[in-house]
């Protein structure tokens, strides 16, 4: 089969490789539809984010690899006996596993576990005509939700796991920095977890328009306006009591960098809670005694799990949370797969919001 694999940074080239073996615990799948996550735009070009150091001994000791595309549609060609799925099944897939083996596994807490591996990462992605891909990670796809849909589902069950950490009550009003994929997502998941007031920052005017179309009730152009100062203003003086962050990460892709984390601190309200969503690739200052003195709650999300995955798909059937509209860029055949890269990559530059996608089978 052909397969792209990674010979270092910023350096992927279109392999033929033996077709994937089935094995215990997994299925064979022909991917249809895969886009890169703009975590691993970013790895794929040497920036510094999330598992950076992991992903360049990688390289450096096993290469050529097959790395990435943990977001994706497939339709399984060939399974176990007695398996959960069968042949013809649409799947998505959650990106982090359980190892199955800890304490914390075998405790049936293995949403906590950190010690598995990540399609992608430790394990072959999907930027490949066909994968071989852990029954545990899988999730049926809806007919109702288009191939193209279902390869932003692994995405979105990151935001809805973001909006589960915060734990928003009934008529919180939430602000969200940055409105690229996740943040859209982060907007219309809250939205369905009953918040009340919704409030949007970026600065790119596609993305505004999109919030406001999804369902955002104030946007606010960070070029022109200090988004902390309108948000107290919308909030009676206080700050919201909820706020998600982002926007965050390297500025050499048009991300935030630092500057959004600042803004997010000063728009939650004493007592609040902020969620940091981004990655920003390197450690930083934090004024730990501001958020001490106000009391606010710093959260984490939680990793997605196949719950989570499972309900995004309720969400999207339903028609309750929408990605189609988000979803900008579709390119045709595995030899686009480096030109999907590089407009998630540098969306700003491509007016894209969600990554683009490329349709390998149609």
């Amino acid at each position: 089969m052909k397969a792209w694999r990674f010979y270092g940074f910023n350096n992927m080239q279109l392999d033929e490789i033996p077709d994937p073996l089935l094995r215990k615990g997994h299925v064979i799948a022909e991917i249809l539809c895969v886009q890169p996550s703009v975590t691993e735009a970013q790895l794929a070009y040497g920036i510094r984010t999330l598992a950076y150091e992991q992903i360049k001994n990688r390289l450096e000791t096993e290469a050529p690899i097959q790395l990435f595309g943990h977001e994706f549609c497939a339709r399984i060609v060939e399974t176990e006996e007695g398996s959960r799925f069968c042949p013809g099944d649409r799947v998505a897939a959650r990106a982090k596993l359980p190892c199955g083996e800890c304490s914390l596994c075998l405790a049936e807490s293995s949403y906590l576990c950190r010690r598995g591996p990540i399609i992608g990462f430790q394990l072959p992605g999907c930027f490949s005509e066909f994968a071989v891909l852990p029954e545990i990670a899988l999730a049926k796809v809806d007919n109702q939700i288009s191939d193209n849909e279902a390869a932003c589902l692994q995405s979105l069950s990151d935001g809805l796991a973001a909006v589960d950490t915060a734990e928003i009550r009934m008529g919180d009003s939430v602000v969200i920095f940055g409105q690229g994929s996740m943040g859209l997502e982060c907007m219309q998941v809250a939205r369905t977890n009953g918040a009340g007031k919704l409030i949007t920052v970026d600065v790119r005017e596609e993305a505004l328009k999109m919030s406001k179309e999804l369902g955002a009730d104030y946007t606010i152009d960070a070029r022109c306006n200090d988004p902390v100062e309108v948000i107290r203003e919308l909030t009676d003086g206080n700050g919201a009591d909820v706020v998600f962050e982002c926007a965050g990460g390297s500025p050499t892709q048009g991300l935030a960098g630092t500057k959004t984390l600042g803004q997010a601190i000063g728009s939650v309200q004493s007592g609040g809670k902020l969620v940091i969503v981004s990655w920003f690739g390197h450690p930083m200052e934090l004024d730990v005694d501001l958020l001490r003195e106000r009391s606010i709650r710093c959260l984490f999300p939680d990793i997605s799990t196949l719950g989570h995955l499972e309900h995004t798909i309720r969400l999207v059937t339903s028609g309750r949370v929408q990605v189609k509209p988000t979803i900008t860029h579709i390119l045709s055949g595995i030899e686009m797969v480096p030109k999907a890269f590089e407009i998630t990559a540098n969306k700003s530059k491509y007016g894209a919001i969600n990554p683009a996608q490329v349709m390998l089978y149609q």
